[in-house]
This record gives C-alpha cells, structure tokens and sequence, in this order.
C-alpha cells in the first residue's frame, strides 16, 4: 500500500510541474514576438534596428557581401551574440524597385552564396528568431557582417513595419 500513495504522490507532483511548465509556455505565446522583453529572452541580445539609405551604406553592404563566404561559417557556428543590428536599406526594398545598380551587381556575382547564407540564417535559431522580430524576410537578407565579437550587422533590403 505505500508504493501506490507514493507513486499517487509522483503523479502529482509530474502533473504539477507538467502545468507550471505549460503555463511559461503559454506566456511565451500569448505576448508574441512584438514584446522587446519576449524578443531578448528568445534572441538572449539587444536587437537593435536602424534606416539607411542603400545608396549611403552601398561600400559597407559591398564589403559585407564580398565576405559572404566567410561569414556563412560564422553564421553557422554562432550560438551568442551581444547584439544584432538590423539595417533596412529602405530604398533598395522590393516595392522601390530593388536595390540600386551598384549593389545589385554584387548580389548577382555572389547569388548562390548569398542563397546560402539565407539557409544558414534560417536554421540559426537566434539570427532567425532576431530578424523575425523585426518583421524581415529572410530572402531580403543581402548580408551579414561580424565586425566586433558579439555583434553582427544584418542588410535587409527592406522597410520596417509600423
């Protein structure tokens, strides 16, 4: 008789942690990614999100794309980052006709790299979730650069949602 109260009262504590743990969830859930709070917690960074001109940023976009290649592994083995600045090139998003002639040029000479750095994006779960957050496609990602340990500057050609 006391293996059964004791495996009644195993029960009840499995099935109360079981709802404590669904109740965290469902927090998670119910404040969604618009939360800064909830997006640090999932991203465990600053995301932080800034308005360019592509025209302005062209040689610092130029140079990030030429180090696509070696920025794929970088993307591949990051698992922390301090802080995400996500760049909208707004002048280069797909409803102002794309980005200007002197990046796009470079966008067609590294494509298939950049289609790789794409995948790698998605399947990282903190750059994934941190571009997410701020409503960026990840097929409007034209590069990425780590330039300090513990930051990485994401392009995006496009514009922030309001």
């Amino acid at each position: 008789m006391a293996i059964t109260s004791f495996s009644t009262r195993m029960q009840a504590v499995a099935a109360t942690a079981f709802l404590a743990a669904a109740g965290s969830v469902a927090d998670l859930k119910a404040q969604g990614l618009e939360s800064t709070e909830t997006v640090n917690r999932i991203v465990g960074s600053q995301v932080k999100q800034e308005e360019a001109k592509a025209t302005a940023e062209a040689r610092s976009v130029n140079t990030a794309i030429d180090r696509t290649r070696e920025n794929i592994g970088t993307v591949r083995k990051t698992s922390k980052l301090d802080k995400v600045d996500i760049v909208f090139l707004t002048d280069a998003a797909r409803s102002e006709g794309g980005p200007p002639p002197e990046i796009e040029s470079k966008v067609k000479q590294h494509q298939d790299d950049i289609a790789e750095l794409r995948k790698e994006i998605e399947a990282n779960a903190l750059l994934f979730n941190a571009i997410e957050s701020r409503r960026v496609l990840v097929q409007d990602v034209l590069a990425v650069e780590f330039d300090d340990p513990g930051k990485v500057v994401i392009y995006a050609a496009a514009k922030p949602s309001n």
